[in-house]
């Protein structure tokens, strides 16, 4: 099983993407067919197809949607003519002739059923996308919460360290007096430290 890609889109992809979705818009298939090919074509999510197509690609052809839309038609309609000219050149009644005009509004409705179809699905990808992308979102904030925990933790591990260090430069500090004190006061007396650390002559 290949893995799905999660990686930038190049313009060949992009390309991809809008051709097959065109295609499937002429032969009257829907975006989500459409998104799902592409998919499989490149190694990507049918959602991450839809979110290309209706964020960044979708846009820069809407002159060819528009008239791949009106090729998915063209033959019905092309049938409809047909049958209102022949209609026309027979003198058929005004009756049958608003009959005829009344089924070509109702291809147009179908069109626009149609059209909405698609609205609907790709609006359920893009909740899918928005519902993963939540998900995603929680998981990082949960991340950053554990992250944050463990800062504090080394920071107080860090002040104790160098209040420790604190410490035992001054006993350091203390000691090296002491050695120079015994040094000037000559063999009569002695220092020593107490338990805070304060130095204490004491005579021998």
């Amino acid at each position: 099983m290949s893995t799905l890609r999660q990686d930038a889109w190049t313009q060949d992809e992009d390309l991809i993407l809008a051709e097959v979705v065109l295609r499937h818009i002429r032969d009257g298939s829907t975006q989500l067919a459409a998104f799902e090919e592409v998919g499989k074509r490149l190694s990507r999510t049918a959602a991450a197809c839809g979110f290309r197509w209706n964020s960044t690609v979708r846009k820069q052809y809407e002159s060819a949607i528009t008239i791949a839309k009106k090729q998915r038609k063209g033959e019905k309609l092309n049938h409809i003519d047909k049958q209102t000219t022949e209609k026309q050149n027979n003198k058929q009644k005004p009756s049958i002739i608003a009959q005829t005009d009344q089924t070509v509004s109702f291809e147009d409705v179908i069109a626009f059923l149609s059209s909405a179809h698609e609205t609907v699905e790709s609006t359920e990808i893009l909740r899918k996308q928005n519902e993963e992308l939540k998900n995603e979102l929680t998981e990082l904030q949960k991340e950053r919460r554990n992250l944050l925990a463990q800062i504090d933790i080394l920071n107080e591990k860090y002040t104790l360290i160098e209040e420790d260090y604190k410490a035992l430069i001054e006993i350091m500090e203390r000691a090296r007096k002491m050695i120079v004190l015994q040094e000037e006061e000559g063999s009569k007396f002695k220092f020593q430290m107490d338990k805070n650390g304060n130095l204490q002559r004491i005579n021998k």
